[in-house]
């Protein structure tokens, strides 16, 4: 059972305080844990369970803001963290995005919806098609209405009538005039290629992600041509385990609107789409940099937006950077960035430079790491295919539409 939930800002600050049972935790709990993410120096060096001389504590950070959550006794500590994640992507979701101020302006909806997820310290409502109905979305004229009438609750006053249904994630006596349902499998690729060029990691992290707009209570059926190459799945509740289990299919009544419907991990990639060919010589307190980009293995559609960046090492004084394609740019923070967009048919795109030493220094002695970012449409890299998808207790036929996508996740190029 969880005691309390604390959110906390990027340098510590508590933003929100909402305790969960007769025994109060005090926000010195929270000093004790910044202490160690300052001798850390990241909160993503600490493991996601921490054992203070009082509690146990649960963390995760999400977009420099952190969510903290307090047991006194032990407790499954995954139930806590995906508590941590599912409460954190419910308050992106409401209020388009998490930074400090998002949170300070939209102190009470996060306050009701906490109120909402968690009871006495055990996860209760947690999806968020149902928590719509209950508490309404941040608006303009939400705002101007709790300034005039002081009045600055945002929770319906009746419930959602999923919570007198079999289906608790689904609203009863649901009616759409277009019946219809898209599927996307979305996919980022995890790569570290080393200097020497070889394949140090690959593997893909994927979503199928599901807008369901069907009348009644569907039940769907997806099933893939090739499930075996999935690793470390995590279904939606909705999803039904035994069909996984026996025969790997997904049987499901879905939410209505968007949702995650499952995640994945692909490890068996044994190739990169693209390559990133980085050159580097120095002497005379001058460095020489060379970088090639390309096609290595065609994904079968185009690469759209590809960008390289590296950061500048602390010992150079200044850089020039030309490009064959694309533009190179120098930021505040010394990162060099390489925009290249669409690859060309008829020439590879390469950047060329030189950079100067600090006086005194002859030869660069550490070497910059290259991420490349970009987007792939239409292909998912790790080779999973939709076979069929099946959509029953529906009395028209509807339209299904199936999507895919790859970007890149954390690509790094040692040079």
């Amino acid at each position: 059972m969880l005691q309390c939930i604390f959110i906390l800002s990027d340098a510590g600050e508590v933003m929100l305080e909402k305790q969960l049972a007769g025994h109060r935790v005090d926000r010195s709990i929270c000093d004790w844990f910044w202490d160690q993410v300052i001798a850390q120096g990241d909160s993503s060096k600490l493991p996601p369970v921490v054992a203070s001389p009082t509690h146990y504590i649960f963390h995760i950070a999400r977009d420099g803001i952190i969510f903290l959550a307090c047991a006194q006794v032990e407790m499954p500590p995954l139930m806590a963290i995906e508590f941590l994640c599912r409460a954190a992507d419910v308050l992106s979701d409401y209020l388009g995005g998490l930074n400090e101020d998002v949170i300070k302006d939209n102190f009470v909806i996060v306050y009701e919806l906490l109120d909402e997820m968690i009871d006495n310290g055990f996860p209760l409502t947690t999806e968020p098609n149902i928590l719509r109905e209950m508490i309404a979305a941040p608006n303009i004229v939400s705002k101007v209405l709790s300034v005039v009438t002081g009045n600055s609750s945002n929770v319906n006053s009746t419930l959602p009538g999923a919570t007198a249904s079999c289906v608790p994630w689904r609203t009863t006596g649901l009616k759409h005039s277009g019946n219809e349902v898209h599927v996307d499998l979305v996919e980022e690729i995890d790569a570290i290629i080393n200097r020497d060029g070889q394949l140090v990691k690959c593997e893909v992290y994927g979503e199928v992600q599901v807008n369901s707009n069907l009348s009644g209570v569907p039940d769907l059926t997806l099933s893939f041509a090739n499930p075996q190459i999935l690793n470390d799945v995590r279904f939606h509740p909705c999803v039904r385990f035994r069909p996984w289990e026996s025969h790997q299919i997904l049987s499901f009544v879905p939410p209505n609107g968007e949702f995650k419907l499952m995640s994945y991990r692909v490890k068996k990639l044994k190739n990169t789409p693209i390559y990133v060919k980085p050159q580097l010589s120095s002497d005379a307190g001058t460095c020489r940099i060379s970088v090639l980009v390309g096609i290595r293995h065609d994904p079968g559609k185009t690469i759209d937006s590809l960008v390289v960046k590296f950061q500048l090492p602390p010992c150079i004084v200044s850089a020039d950077m030309t490009a064959n394609h694309g533009t190179v740019n120098i930021l505040v923070d010394r990162t060099c960035s390489w925009t290249i967009g669409k690859i060309p048919k008829d020439k590879t795109p390469s950047m060329t430079g030189t950079m100067s030493l600090v006086a005194g220094m002859e030869k660069l002695r550490v070497f910059p790491t290259f991420q490349a970012e970009f987007k792939i449409m239409g292909v998912a890299l790790s080779g999973l295919q939709i076979d069929k998808l099946e959509v029953k207790n529906i009395p028209n036929r509807p339209f299904k539409g199936f999507r895919a996508l790859t970007r890149a996740g954390e690509y790094q190029v040692r040079s």
